[in-house]
């Protein structure tokens, strides 16, 4: 916008509803410029005209029931005597019809490079002792406590009010308190960096379906250990990554810059094509952020501490200006489609019975609703119903597609459940198949890659050991060779979709591709069971 300067009444409706279809195309944010002309020339604004266009820009926001937070200001050098100036404003109103924005991003990055603390000082609001206190409350077993070590998926929550202010566990607030006063929630999905669990981190790339990653590299050790390989696999499932390296209090000026170098000139490789975009001033993290979601080509990269603080504000404005990866229109069509839930975790809780927590990747799903989970081993899909639903710690009547949560299922067995089912709707007849087959392209490869061969085949969130049946049109493969190979899977059906991106590995062997043809199982044949254990009623 150029000015709004005094509009007139009519003038004055017509911005509020373009604000208002703005809001709505950015699920409740948008970034105004003013001072710019519309075809994008910067004309800047006087002082009295920027607090009047100001002071109009909040009565808009008011009407809408919105906040707004300037940005940044910027002098134009103009051919006059008076400064001109442009400000960026963001705007931000939480959705009527949902309780936050919800952005996820999943933390990646080599064993010791510090991502656990880095989450703990971001979200509890307290620097590190440099001896790891800030990341005790994350881990979830004693021998990660004991070793340092993450070896389970952990989720982290940091909220974002609408004045773009930190929302977290400082000042001893619940997860229900955050969740209640931030209008934007960052889930940050912790994984592991060891290589030893990297099956436990694909797993949490590929089912939890992450808006974006966040790679963490230590300024001391540089690229070193699973680091290439984390970021291989944020390419490879084209996840958005954005850098943080860490740990810059304990090493000197030249050995950050050298870690830098050694990023960008990975960054720049051709298999990468990624542009580096260093990020050392307020200034620049608004920019990165804006860019970071319009072209996926270009990478941020903060340098911070988690010790002594420093830079640590300019990931968090990064961060709050972050906007949601599809917009409103997308979210809408996925919702109106049948309802499917992917299974990724299980737990019995006391008093509550059985409770899964995954995605919602397409549909609505309400409390006291009935649908269908599966397959078993048998291939079969037990009916079952939704008791509750539970968002970020908090209780929610209706889960939207792309929302993870956690169902309570009453006294459903729990043993019938296990990672990798889908719970859908009973009128959606789902596909389950043991043999399909994907275009793949092998990675890397020791030796051949040939029929008979027994891989780990990562689909979403099924993950089972697999056999190649056959190679099309060749006998063998080698590193880096495409072909569409035929897969079965060794213990039980699963269900998948065409199209669905896959991931596979054994020992040093790793390929990547996608499904394109199922040889179903239809579910007529196997009918719909009721599950009955004992002291169960039937629905």
């Amino acid at each position: 916008q150029l000015k709004l300067v005094n509009p007139s009444q009519y003038r004055f409706e017509h911005l509020v509803t373009q604000m208002k279809w703005r809001l709505q195309e950015g699920r409740g944010e948008a970034v105004y410029q003013i001072g710019v002309e519309d075809n994008g020339l910067l004309v800047g604004l006087s002082e009295e005209e920027m607090r009047a266009s100001l002071k109009t820009l909040r009565r808009m926001a008011e009407k809408v029931g919105a906040d707004i937070t300037v940005l940044r200001e910027r002098e134009v050098d103009y051919d006059s005597d008076v400064p001109r100036k442009i400000t960026e404003v963001l705007v931000r109103k939480v959705p009527d019809n949902q309780q936050f924005l919800d952005l996820r991003v999943a933390v990646l990055g080599n064993v010791d490079s510090g991502k656990s603390t880095l989450l703990g000082v971001l979200t509890q609001g307290e620097l590190d002792n440099g001896r790891g206190r800030a990341r005790l409350n994350l881990f979830r077993h004693l021998h990660e406590i004991q070793s340092g070590r993450t070896s389970s998926i952990s989720f982290e929550i940091l909220g974002f009010n609408s004045k773009g202010e930190v929302v977290n566990y400082s000042d001893s607030r619940t997860a229900e308190e955050i969740c209640e006063s931030s209008s934007k929630m960052i889930t940050f999905i912790d994984l592991a960096g060891h290589h030893k669990y990297l099956k436990t981190t694909i797993f949490g790339l590929t089912s939890y379906c992450p808006d974006f990653a966040m790679l963490v590299v230590s300024a001391n050790t540089g690229i070193a250990g699973t680091t290439r390989e984390h970021l291989g696999l944020a390419m490879a499932l084209k996840v958005p990554f954005f850098i943080v390296i860490s740990k810059v209090d304990l090493c000197s000026k030249t050995t950050v810059e050298r870690t830098v170098k050694q990023l960008e000139r990975i960054l720049k490789q051709p298999g990468c094509n990624k542009l580096p975009l260093l990020v050392n001033s307020d200034d620049d993290a608004v920019t990165a952020a804006q860019q970071f979601a319009q072209s996926p080509n270009i990478t941020p990269i903060f340098t911070l501490s988690s010790v002594s603080g420093e830079n640590l504000d300019l990931l968090k404005v990064f961060l709050n200006i972050l906007p949601p990866l599809t917009n409103s229109k997308e979210q809408e069509e996925l919702m109106q489609q049948l309802t499917e839930f992917q299974v990724d975790e299980i737990y019995t809780v006391p008093e509550v019975g059985t409770v899964v927590g995954g995605t919602l990747s397409s549909g609505i799903c309400r409390e006291g609703e009935s649908l269908v989970v599966g397959p078993t081993d048998d291939g079969k899909f037990l009916r079952l119903k939704v008791c509750s639903i539970q968002r970020n710690r908090s209780a929610c009547r209706v889960l939207r597609a792309g929302q993870a949560a956690t169902l309570a299922l009453g006294p459903f067995d729990r043993s019938l459940l296990r990672k990798g089912m889908v719970m859908v709707s009973p009128e959606m007849n789902p596909t389950i198949c043991s043999v399909f087959e994907a275009e793949i392209v092998l990675l890397f490869h020791a030796t051949t890659f040939r029929k008979g061969f027994q891989v780990t085949v990562h689909v979403g969130n099924v993950r089972q050991t697999a056999i190649v049946e056959k190679i099309h049109g060749k006998d063998k493969l080698r590193t880096g060779e495409k072909a569409v190979v035929r897969f079965r899977f060794i213990k039980h059906p699963e269900y998948l979709k065409i199209g669905a991106k896959l991931l596979f590995r054994e020992g040093v062997t790793k390929g990547i591709g996608h499904v394109t043809d199922l040889q179903a199982i239809t579910t007529k044949e196997n009918g719909l069971e009721e599950s009955l254990g004992p002291g169960q009623r039937s629905f």
